[in-house]
Formats: C-alpha cells, structure tokens, sequence
C-alpha cells in the first residue's frame, strides 16, 4: 500500500539469500496489492519489494512449514528515479561445499566477456590448447543442468563466442552424485541467470577482438515470463579466424637407438569460422504442480576452414643440413549441432517426479586438399605428391531417463532414477591420390574407409542424505550396463564391449563450530573410448603425419578421495588423491623405421595424482575483493610398452588471483583482473613448460544504466603460450606453441524491457507491467 492505503500492483517482491543477496524467487502484487510466493525452501531470507516512484522496503523473514502473513506494508514516495530492479553486485562471489565450488559472476566485469573468459576464470579449472581439465580430469560440461553433447572443439566455439552476461554462476562440481552420469567425474555446470518477477527483458550486443587477426561477434538475448510461461532465447553470430605457430622438432633414431636425423618444423596454421549459435529454453507452468519445459541448443557453422602450411628441414646426427619439404593442407568444413531437450515435472507435497528425454544430431561434411613439395639437399626441387579426402559424419544421440526425489523430514532426502543412452555414428573417408603424370585424381581403397558405431548404457542409482545436528551424510550408487559395437566395413572388422559397473559416491561433513567444518568425499567413475578412439582406420594429415585410431582400447576407471576444512568462512583446506586405471591418451609416437609421427589413442596402465589445495577468498575493502587459489600437486605415469617400461614424476603448481573493484560513486565501473600461474606440468608422458596467464577486465555503465561498455586486454606479459616435450625410450621430440591468445577486446551491450524505469508517475501501468518485471 502507498501512504494513502492505496494498493501498489505489479510492484516487484523478491526473495534474497541473507549470506551474499542472490535472488531466489520473486513474483509481482496483483490488483490489490497482494502478493504470494510459493515452495520456497525452509530458511532465512531478505525480502525486497519496490515500485517506480517509491523506496524500496528490505525486511529479514524466516520461513518455516506454516505460512507467513507480512500484514500491510507500505512503500514511501520517493522522488528520485529508481535504478533497474535487477540485484547488481560488482564482485564475484565464491561459495565452497565439500562437493562443489560455486562461483558466482552475475553483473561482475567477467560478465561482459565471453563464456570461455569466465570458465578460465573460474577457481580449479585450467584450459589447455583447447581442452578443459579439472584436477586432471577432463570434465563433462552442462548448461542448466543439461549436458552438452559437443566435442571438445566444438564446446571451445561455443564458449569463446557466447556472451557471458546472461551468464549467473558456474559450479565445479568435484564429487557429482549417483544422479549424474558415471562419465562426470567432474562437472562443469553453467547457470543462466533468470527473470525472477513478471515482464520482457532483453539487450543487443557486439564485440570486438583484435589478435594476430580481427573477430567478432554479435547477437541478443531475451527473457520473458507471465503467470504460464518462462522463455529464455540467446542468439549470437561469430566470425573468427585464429592464428596459430609452431616450432616442432623429432629426432629419429636407428636400429642402434642413436640419433639418425632430425626433423625441425615450422607450421603456422589458420582457422577461418562463421557460426551461428541459438539457444533457448521455455517453461510451461501447466499448475502449482506441473511444468513441462522444451530447451534447445543449436550450433550452426557453414564455414569453418583450417589451413596449416609446413616447413620441415632434415639434418643428419652432425646437424649437417640433407633435405626439406614443404606441405600444405586445407580442410573446408560444413557441420552443425543440434540439441533438444523435453522435460516435465510434477510437484508432490513431500517430492517430485521428473521426467527427461533428450536428441541430440550433429553432422559435418569435411573436403581436405594436401600436397606436399620435395627437395635435395641441394634444395633442388625434386617432385610433389598430393591427395585429397573426402570425410562425412553423422551421430544421433538420444537420452531419456526418469528421477523421483523424496523429502522424508526435515533432515534425510532420497532420490533415484533410471537413465537409458544410446548414441549412433556412421562415417566414411574417401581418398583420392593425384597422379601427377595423368593429371587424374585416383581413387586410394586402401585408405579409404567406413566405420559405424553404436553404444547403449542402461543405468540406474539411488541417493540418500542425512543431516544431524553436527553431521551430514550423502551416499549414492549407479549401476551402468554398458554395450559396444564397433564396425569397420572396409577392414571387415567388428568389435565389441560389454559390462556391468557399479559406481559408488560418498560425503560426510562434520559442522565442529560456526566458522569450522571438516569434510571427506569419494567417488568411483568412468571415462570411455569414444568412438574416433576406436575407429582403426589411418587418417593422414599429410605425408608424414597420421592419426591412427585403437579397437582395443578399455575404459578408464577413476577413484577420487578428498579430505577438507573449512577453517573460516573465506578460507578452505583440501587434499586429494586421485587413481586412474587404463587412462586413455592420446599420444605423439615416433616411427623410427618410417620416419612418420602417429596420433594414436593408448591406455597408460596406471596413473595417480595426489595434492593440497589453497582456497581464499575476501574483502580488502568495500569496494575491492580479491580470490586465491593454490594447488601443489604431484603427476605419476606408468605404462609397459613393446620397448620397455616407462614411468614419468612431477611435482606441479597451479595458483589463480583475482581482483575485483568497483569505482565511483553509484559503481558504475567495474574491473577484473586475473593471473593463472600453471608450472611445468606432467601430461601424459609429455612436460608441459610453465606458463603466466593474464587478463584484464574493465566494465562500465552509461546511458542511464541502460548500456554498458566493456574492455578487455589477455595475455598482458605474453608468457601464455607453451612448449612442450618428450622425452622417453626411443622417443625424443619438442613442440613450441606461439598462440593467437594475446588480444585486445571492445564490447557494447544495450538493455531494454525490464531495466530501468524512469518515471515517478504510477500512471496505470498497462505500459509499465512488461518493462518491470524479472523471470523466476
């Protein structure tokens, strides 16, 4: 009511968590100026209700299992225009459990990047030449709790071209549980932000990069919702190209594993895209019990080109200079992936029964041109060869599973489920040799192939939690069957897997004080050969470089323990200790005898990780807030080969500071900036050299709030490139990366609908109700 017990309608009332003001739920009053928030979790919370014109009214409420009557509340006048309704925090916000770490960037500076700044950010996580790793593992990526079915180029296209500012945390999820696939050691989870009152919000936006080469990209996003419906869509386009150099080195050894030659390269590859990405997610509110939701995710690229030229010069023992050759390869690329999910959910008094089905299609069409160019050691032009491949792809993957969730009392939950996946992939590779004498391209059979793949899990798992006065226990169980079948049609091979797993999880936290807490976790999962890995075909990139795929491949087997502490509210102690059994990698593997590097999939008999982490996170000041991580960890390899035993040891460092400050007067600019420290570290049987990444990230509002503009500069000191080497038996070689990650970036982002909401009139509001309302 105003002063006059007039009612207020579509004035916005919004649940805030009491630790770090995050808004939980929300809903507008009615004609009368009531309002009702349902199924809202027994707890502690800061109530927030505002209008145009009036000042907002904050109150502490408690909710319990009976209904809580505010009586009359009365919003005073106030004259000044009132800022845009959205919650603003200019800092991130770091919250660690013993199985998870939730990092939250909503309206921070990292917000007006893109997807892969903010997942870079993000404590524990470190991307590596295209690949992103948690503690070693390779984790599986979902975006509001549904998984990302892309490879792990494709998830880097996404990531690096989908604007972080619809984004409202990520969460690393180190102990997933049973409900999850046992594939997800580790979970990356991406959560968008949402309307959390009635309305349409939305903003345009554009970046752009400026590396070796410029980029950008462009797009919108729009959030909409009534009593009946929540629509999320987010559309954007990028158009890149990347460069990429390399000084590469292999020495070969003879019969009497002495150096014979040694090969020195230097490659520099470019990558031309154009993608388009649509994603979105609507919410049918059939009831107070029932929802049915359709999501979509659809990554659309009909131009991706990968031009790599190569200059390798070969010197005898004595470094005496004996031939060279230069090679050139162009692959052209039309491919798509197109995602959709189907969910429904019915809401009992004491649980839920929800419903999932999911499809997933992807297909790429792929045509390369290689030649390559000969000369003495001379350098007289001696003669060419050439090839070209034509490679065609298709998977179809379909997902359904059921889960059921019980509130047995106020303390012990139970939930269980049953999963069904089934993933189905035809592909052939068909290559031509260019005779040079007849001018005619001729077919090549014995490097031509079709292969089909398809694989089935069946699954099932329970989970319990308790909770005592000073305990708290999770426990869960998955069960997978898994079958495989592999065909090779050109090698008139099949081959095929089956087995029964079970994956057991566990979680005990002891509460010893308000500021002090003592955790242990442990979780058995899987990692399976996909079906690239167990493809047996030879692919070549060129004359001298192949990729050999492994029918014989078995899955990997990870055991996971960890023992933590809280110590105080912004400081937390962890150590773990990681097993791998059969880890699948793929490695660079030498041919002495043929002088050819073979990419070829492997399984390293035994594999363990142990270490300590570091994680801090506080206040300096109001206005300045700064997180650290660091982990001191040691890398054990072990393998038996046809030429020996191998076994590789490292200690190794990875440490994040980041630094977040607001200035002026209404913190209108933001800034971030960032450094992730990686020393020298074991992958594989390669050591990868020490590398300093940096960023800098700084936002600021105009136009009355309703823009914002953004700049960002990486690689600050160029020291985020890396090299690597091998080192091992009869294999020695080096690889120097010089990546196009040193960049300058300029984004503009304009808001409209539910932004800011300029009048003092309460002029009745047909007009007003669309702007003013946020998405639950």
């Amino acid at each position: 009511m105003d002063i006059e017990n007039n009612p207020i309608y579509f004035a916005n009332a919004v649940l805030l968590s009491v630790e770090d003001s995050t808004a939980i739920k929300g809903t507008s009053t009615n004609d009368k100026g009531f309002f009702e928030i349902k199924n809202v979790k027994e707890s502690n919370y800061l109530l927030k209700i505002s209008f145009i014109g009036y000042s907002d009214f904050n109150k502490t409420v408690t909710v319990s299992t009976q209904d809580l009557s505010l009586g009359v509340v009365i919003l005073k006048e106030n004259n000044e225009s009132l800022d845009e309704v959205n919650i603003v925090a200019n800092k991130p916000t770091i919250k660690k459990e013993a199985d998870k770490l939730v990092f939250g960037v909503e309206n921070t500076a990292l917000s007006e990047g893109s997807l892969l700044q903010v997942v870079k950010s993000t404590p524990g996580v470190l991307v590596l030449d295209g690949q992103i790793t948690v503690k070693g593992y390779a984790p599986a990526v979902y975006i509001n709790n549904r998984k990302v079915q892309l490879s792990s180029d494709e998830l880097m296209q996404l990531l690096e071209g989908s604007p972080a500012n619809a984004i409202k945390s990520v969460e690393v999820i180190t102990n997933p549980s049973a409900s999850y696939d046992a594939e997800s050691g580790v979970v990356v989870n991406i959560i968008m932000s949402k309307n959390l009152v009635t309305g349409y919000r939305g903003s345009v936006f554009a970046n752009y990069t400026q590396g070796v080469f410029p980029r950008y990209n462009l797009g919108m996003t729009n959030y909409f919702k009534n009593e009946k419906i929540n629509l999320f869509v987010n559309y954007n386009y990028t158009d890149d190209k990347i460069n990429r150099d390399n000084d590469d080195g292999v020495y070969y050894f003879d019969a009497n594993n002495q150096v014979d030659e040694v090969w020195k390269s230097s490659i520099n590859r470019n990558t031309w895209s154009r993608s388009h990405n649509l994603n979105f997610n609507i919410d049918f509110l059939l009831n107070e019990k029932n929802t049915l939701s359709v999501s979509s995710n659809i990554l659309w690229t009909p131009y991706f080109e990968y031009k790599i030229h190569n200059n390798t010069n070969v010197y005898n023992a004595a470094n005496v200079f004996q031939s060279r050759f230069e090679a050139d390869n162009l692959s052209t690329d039309d491919k798509y992936n197109l995602g959709f999910d189907l969910d429904y959910v019915h809401q009992f008094s004491t649980g839920s029964l929800a419903f999932n089905s999911q499809f997933t299609t992807y297909d790429y069409n792929r045509f390369q041109e290689s030649s390559s160019k000969y000369y003495n050691q001379s350098n007289v032009y001696i003669g060419p060869t050439a090839f070209n491949t034509d490679a065609n792809q298709n998977t179809q993957i379909f997902t359904s599973q059921l889960d059921y969730k019980l509130s047995i009392n106020e303390t012990s939950n139970f939930d269980a489920g049953t999963k069904y996946s089934g993933i189905k992939t035809v592909n052939d590779v068909t290559r031509y040799d260019y005779d040079f004498t007849t001018n005619q391209e001729i077919l090549n059979t014995a490097n031509s192939s079709a292969f089909n793949y398809n694989e089935s899990i069946f699954a099932a798992y329970a989970n319990y939690d308790k909770a005592w006065e000073k305990w708290s226990l999770k426990a869960g169980l998955r069960m997978e069957q898994t079958n495989v079948k592999g065909v090779s049609i050109t090698n008139n091979q099949t081959d095929k897997q089956s087995y029964l797993d079970w994956f057991p999880t566990t979680s005990i936290t002891y509460q010893a004080g308000d500021v002090l807490s003592f955790y242990s976790t442990y979780k058995r999962s899987i990692e399976r050969p996909s079906y690239k890995d167990l493809n047996p075909f030879t692919f070549f990139l060129n004359d001298n470089m192949l990729v050999v795929g492994n029918p014989n491949l078995k899955p990997t087997y990870n055991d996971h323990y960890v023992i933590g502490s809280s110590v105080t509210s912004f400081l937390t102690l962890e150590a773990y200790y990681i097993t791998e059994k059969d880890n699948i990698l793929e490695l660079p593997l030498q041919d002495n005898l043929t002088n050819q590097i073979i990419f070829s999939p492997v399984n390293i008999d035994k594999s363990i990780e142990y270490g300590f982490d570091i994680i801090t996170y506080f206040n300096i000041t109001e206005r300045w807030f700064v997180y650290a991580v660091t982990s001191f960890y040691n890398s054990q390899e072990e393998t038996n080969t046809p030429d020996g035993s191998i076994e590789a040891d490292k200690w190794s460092n990875y440490s994040i500071l980041s630094n977040d400050i607001s200035f002026l007067k209404d913190r209108s600019l933001s800034a971030n900036m960032t450094f992730i420290y990686q020393s020298e570290i074991l992958h594989g049987f390669m050591e990868v050299k020490a590398r300093l990444e940096s960023e800098i990230s700084i936002s600021k509002t105009i136009l009355n709030k309703k823009a914002i503009i953004s700049l960002s500069a990486a690689d600050l000191f160029n020291l985020g490139d890396f090299d690597t080497t091998t080192d091992y038996l009869n294999q020695r070689s080096y690889y120097n990366t010089d990546l196009d990650n040193r960049y300058i970036k300029v984004g503009f982002r304009y808001k409209f609908g539910n932004t800011k909401l300029k009048t003092n009139e309460r002029q009745k509001e047909l007009k007003e109700r669309d702007r003013i309302k946020e998405r639950d």
